[in-house]
């Protein structure tokens, strides 16, 4: 296909919007890309943290269920124990043992608990919470503006690129033009000028 032979002004213009959007959308994609990374890392590190204290939680709440268990099952047995003395004996025996077996449980969650208490400061689970509060307003603006932005990128690089090519190709087909020397040595000043 034949291109029409524009203005040299006109293909001058072009050439610099065309050179100032490629510049655009090349300095844009890494901020994009970085500004990516780092919501992924903060979110992988919000779950991480929101994990390891749901399994605290769940852990706390199974030791709490059962000390509840045991503190009924032992109220229970107190109640029926209290006409007779015979029958303490056998009711505290019982008893030592459902505290037993609740003594494993408790030894393996005292490192966690103690290791949270040591490690976690109360500026952190400020910042936890305020990172959750946060959560839904960034997943919405990752969803809304980071992904379709990222997926428009993939279907522009290849118009860059054609655009690009064009430009190379008319860059030399005005080259060749009488006077067209003289033109892009004034546009090439007046870039720099602009740059400066």
């Amino acid at each position: 296909m034949r291109l029409p032979i524009p203005d040299p002004r006109d293909v001058a213009i072009l050439g610099l919007r065309g050179v100032a959007l490629a510049e655009g959308l090349t300095s844009a994609l890494p901020r994009a890309l970085a500004l990516l990374s780092a919501a992924e890392n903060l979110v992988a590190r919000a779950a991480v943290l929101v994990d390891e204290i749901d399994a605290t939680r769940r852990a706390a709440d199974v030791v709490v269920a059962r000390t509840n268990e045991t503190v009924d099952s032992a109220n229970a047995v107190i109640i029926r124990t209290a006409g007779t003395v015979a029958s303490v004996e056998p009711t505290l025996e019982r008893t030592e043992g459902l505290l037993d077996t609740f003594v494993p449980t408790l030894e393996k969650i005292h490192p966690v608990i103690d290791r949270l208490a040591e490690t976690t400061d109360p500026k952190e689970v400020d910042a936890l919470v305020g990172l959750v509060d946060h959560l839904p307003q960034l997943v919405d603006r990752l969803e809304t503006d980071i992904l379709p932005m990222l997926a428009n990128l993939r279907t522009v690089a290849p118009d860059i690129h054609d655009m690009l090519d064009v430009t190379r190709e008319l860059n030399l087909m005005l080259s060749k033009l009488p006077g067209m020397g003289r033109i892009m040595k004034r546009v090439d000043e007046q870039q720099e000028i602009d740059g400066a």
